[in-house]
């Protein structure tokens, strides 16, 4: 077998950064962590909105700084210039969280527009910060039948595109109008259980990522992009 040539001509050599332990912080911060739930139902009595509801009481019991976005009167994306009061909640919610938890109920095979329209009100960057990217993620769905995994897997994808770190557990709770009793309050299933290790998972995750996500996300071709941006400035020529 011939010898690899591993010369990397195309490479920005000031701009490849070869990583290293030293890069992660030794210190590790210490206030709550800042978790922001947002569920996919407007309905009064919303599944989606009981799980998160469940969720925020687990991570208030984990010691976490918990807020839940209410998405009545949320205008529609693009019917509003983004000064809306709900939009600017949003994305300063979205901003102050360190993690998220999305529940949605599965309609029509998928998640909620209530629940998408929220994320297509955040912008992939609001001056020169992203707001969700290194944020950690878990994602929940209800169903009023048999259990699938439609909305769950969409969430995925948009969390993904939103460079967020989706945590590997996940839940889906079928026939949810059967896990909750009069007062609101999830019963005791496997289910249930399911959701405290979602919840938990969550929390490490966080724990984890929070303090480092800025290296985590630190990529090379974006490197290499905002070094040509400054060089063009700096070297442009009087007008």
């Amino acid at each position: 077998m011939a010898e690899l040539n591993i010369s990397l001509p195309n490479i920005n050599e000031e701009q490849f950064l070869s990583p290293n332990a030293e890069q992660f912080r030794i210190g590790v911060s210490t206030h709550p962590v800042r978790i922001l739930l947002l569920y996919g139902s407007l309905r009064e009595r919303s599944y989606s909105r009981l799980v998160i509801e469940e969720s925020a009481r687990l991570l208030e019991s984990y010691g976490a700084d918990v807020r839940i976005y209410n998405p009545t009167g949320l205008p529609q994306p693009d019917g509003n210039d983004g000064s809306h009061p709900k939009v600017q909640e949003l994305r300063e919610l979205m901003m102050w969280s360190e993690g998220q938890i999305w529940c949605s109920p599965e309609r029509h095979g998928a998640m909620t527009g209530i629940l998408k329209s929220q994320i297509d009100w955040v912008p992939l960057s609001i001056g020169a910060v992203r707001p969700t990217q290194g944020k950690t993620l878990a994602v929940m769905q209800v169903s009023g039948g048999s259990q699938s995994f439609n909305a769950v897997n969409q969430m995925r994808i948009l969390g993904r595109w939103m460079r967020m770190v989706t945590i590997p557990n996940q839940s889906s709770v079928a026939k949810a109008f059967l896990e909750f009793d009069e007062d609101g309050r999830m019963k005791e299933s496997s289910y249930y259980r399911r959701i405290v290790d979602v919840v938990e998972e969550l929390m490490k995750f966080t724990l984890l990522l929070r303090d480092n996500k800025d290296v985590l996300v630190d990529r090379y071709s974006e490197r290499v992009e905002s070094a040509e941006e400054l060089s063009k400035r700096v070297n442009q020529k009087s007008i």
